[in-house]
């Protein structure tokens, strides 16, 4: 099971039961999420222990925790993620509760991504419907240094491949 912190906007498109924040069963915690306005619309979610952003299609938006293991196992892929601790972390999401945002910090790095995916945006040429780029955009934004992460790994990137180095 995981906890998907959203904003106050995401909340109001999927209006999902609410419950207290708790710790997430996976490896790579609490999850983050917002709406991005584009065409289409895109939802941008962080892991709270690594920072490690998620783009994808915000369409159908009741499904979007459903439609979000799949996704990140696509992103950790890309990161050069073992399949071993892909599997592991997809098979611990089988079940989500939702929360109100929590962590300013993880807020604020939330917020400054969906800035710098307005800039990747432009820079890969995104077209309606294009996942691939969803993808490369969210590789750009984890190499992002991460000021929450100064005293570690500085990015959500270089955060990741410790975790998975470190056997967690």
């Amino acid at each position: 099971m995981f906890h998907l912190h959203c904003t106050n906007k995401l909340l109001n498109r999927i209006k999902p039961d609410i419950v207290t924040a708790g710790q997430s069963d996976t490896v790579l915690g609490n999850w983050y999420a917002t709406i991005l306005f584009w065409k289409p619309q895109v939802a941008l979610l962080v892991s709270e222990r690594t920072l490690l952003p998620v783009l994808m299609p915000l369409a159908p938006a009741a499904t979007l925790a459903r439609r979000f293991p799949a996704q990140l196992a696509l992103v950790l892929k890309e990161h050069g993620a073992p399949s071993e601790f892909i599997a592991q972390e997809v098979w611990r999401m089988d079940k989500v509760q939702y929360a109100k945002t929590a962590n300013r910090s993880v807020v604020g790095i939330l917020n400054e991504f969906v800035r710098q995916a307005e800039f990747w945006l432009a820079a890969y040429a995104y077209e309606k419907g294009e996942d691939d780029d969803l993808l490369a955009i969210s590789a750009k934004l984890a190499e992002t240094p991460c000021s929450p992460l100064y005293k570690g790994p500085i990015s959500p990137d270089k955060a990741l491949h410790e975790l998975v180095k470190a056997g967690a």
